[in-house]
C-alpha cells in the first residue's frame, strides 16, 4: 500500500512533467514574451488561464492523498501551495477573464509577481519530485530487503 501511495504522487509528478512543468515553462516563457512585447496581453492570458484549474485539481488531489495516507510532512509541505492555488482561483474579481487578466497584468507589478510565483512553483515541484522519488525508492528497498532476509537465513541454515 505504501508503494502505491508514493507511486501515485510520482505518477502525478510524471503527469506534472507533462502538465505542470510545461505549464510553468509556458507560463515563464509567455510572461517574458509579454514583458518584451512579443505577444499581446489577451492571447497571453488566455493561454495561461487554460491551465489554472488542472493545476489546482492535481495539486489538491495529491494533498488530500497525503492527508489520507497520514504522511504529515509531505501533506504540510503541499498544503500552503494548494491553499494558495485555491485562494488565487477564488479571489478572481467578477469582471476579470481569470487569474491572469489582460487589462490588469501590466498594472501594479502583476507581471513580475506572476513571474516570481512561477519560479517558486517550479522550484517547489522539483523539490517534491525528488522527495517522492526518494520515498518510492526507499519503500522499494525496504520491501526488497524484507523479501531477501528469509532466503539468506534459509541458505545459511542449509549450508550448516
Amino acid at each position: 500500500f505504501m508503494i502505491i501511495l508514493f507511486f501515485f504522487p510520482l505518477n502525478n509528478c510524471r503527469a506534472t512533467y507533462h502538465t505542470t512543468f510545461p505549464y510553468l515553462g509556458l507560463q515563464i516563457i509567455t510572461l517574458s514574451d509579454l514583458e518584451c512585447d512579443y505577444i499581446n496581453a489577451r492571447s497571453c492570458c488566455s493561454k495561461l488561464n487554460k491551465w489554472v484549474v488542472p493545476e489546482l485539481i492535481g495539486h489538491a488531489i495529491v494533498t488530500v492523498l497525503m492527508l489520507i495516507s497520514l504522511h504529515w510532512f509531505i501533506f504540510l509541505l503541499n498544503l500552503p501551495v494548494a491553499t494558495w492555488n485555491i485562494y488565487r482561483f477564488i479571489m478572481v474579481p467578477s469582471g476579470n477573464m481569470g487569474v491572469f487578466d489582460p487589462t490588469e497584468i501590466h498594472n501594479r507589478g502583476q507581471l513580475k509577481s506572476h513571474m516570481k510565483e512561477a519560479m517558486i512553483k517550479l522550484g517547489f515541484h522539483l523539490l517534491c519530485f525528488f522527495m517522492y522519488l526518494y520515498r518510492l525508492v526507499s519503500q522499494i528497498a525496504v520491501r526488497e530487503q524484507r523479501n531477501c532476509l528469509p532466503s539468506i537465513f534459509i541458505s545459511s541454515v542449509l549450508l550448516v
